[in-house]
């Protein structure tokens, strides 16, 4: 009877989990294997068939100088927008935090950039930017600050700073909502410890604010790397890549192997490079993460 009431249970744990788990294996498992699957073939949108070509498709995409200009200008997107981002919002939240009436609106004013579809910011901002029409530029050549409107998004030295400040515009404020429930956290007794044995806002900050809040900074920094590094619809929605792929990005590069030239085999074979990457990228985040949970336990 007990063996049969613990199957019974097992049976009826597993019926509970079934639907969560069918749900994981078409939204991500088949997404992944099918394209680990037709990276290895030469699968075309519009031709019938395909046949197996092995690694054919990894060595002409670790070969082709695009796609290598596409890693870098990812890397340096990532980079830099990761680093803005947390710059912004941690001086956010910091802040925040000192402020003592007035926090909650405050807060909900500054998440709004979050709060908007990735369409509508990216429209707003070639509204804000365009070099013919657009508010901005028109308005800095009516003050004198410029002679001619400034071609944000057509000038090679213009338009990938200008496409990071909107990417740090619109990631900062989760960091900012983050850091701010971290930090809230933080055993006020440490500070008044400190202010007591004479140390500065400085070491407070250094000794007993970074040690509490370090994990939950180091998990979005592994959550906004992933996602920036896979961002394709701001760039895309705003330059396409341009002007001549300076801001083609790995998921761009993706796009227009897969949909432009109909290779879904080739585009395939770049999102598992991508998949790789980034694995490889959270493991060594991990390691660091671990360190830390270690160090404080």
């Amino acid at each position: 009877m007990r063996l049969n009431n613990r199957y019974r249970t097992k049976i009826a744990g597993f019926c509970f989990i079934l639907p969560a788990l069918l749900v994981v294996g078409l939204l991500l498992l088949y997404p992944v294997v099918s394209s680990i699957f037709y990276s290895f073939t030469s699968k075309h949108l519009i031709k019938p068939g395909y046949d197996f070509v092995f690694f054919d498709n990894y060595i002409k995409i670790l070969t082709d100088k695009d796609f290598w200009m596409s890693f870098l200008t990812s890397v340096r997107w990532t980079i830099v927008s990761l680093i803005g981002q947390i710059v912004v919002g941690f001086t956010a939240a910091l802040a925040l935090e000192r402020i003592r009436h007035g926090r909650g609106i405050y807060r909900t004013l500054l998440i709004i950039p979050w709060a908007f579809p990735s369409i509508v910011i990216a429209l707003s901002w070639k509204w804000i930017l365009n070099g013919v029409s657009g508010f901005l530029p028109n308005f800095l050549v009516k003050i004198g600050l410029c002679q001619s409107a400034p071609q944000f998004f057509s000038s090679g030295g213009l338009v990938f700073p200008t496409l990071v400040f909107i990417n740090i515009w619109f990631g900062a404020p989760l960091i900012m909502v983050n850091v701010l429930s971290a930090l809230q956290t933080v055993p006020k007794d440490q500070y008044e410890a400190a202010q007591l044995d004479g140390a500065s806002p400085w070491q407070s900050f250094v000794h007993i604010t970074l040690p509490h809040i370090r994990v939950v900074v180091g998990l979005l920094v592994v959550l906004r790397t992933i996602w920036v590094f896979n961002n394709f619809d701001t760039i895309y929605l705003i330059t396409g890549g341009g002007p001549a792929n300076l801001t083609q990005t790995v998921p761009i590069y993706a796009y227009n192997v897969g949909w432009g030239l109909k290779q879904l085999g080739r585009s395939s074979a770049v999102t598992v490079l991508l998949l790789i990457f980034l694995l490889i990228v959270c493991m060594f985040y991990f390691k660091i993460l671990d360190k830390w949970e270690k160090e404080g336990a």
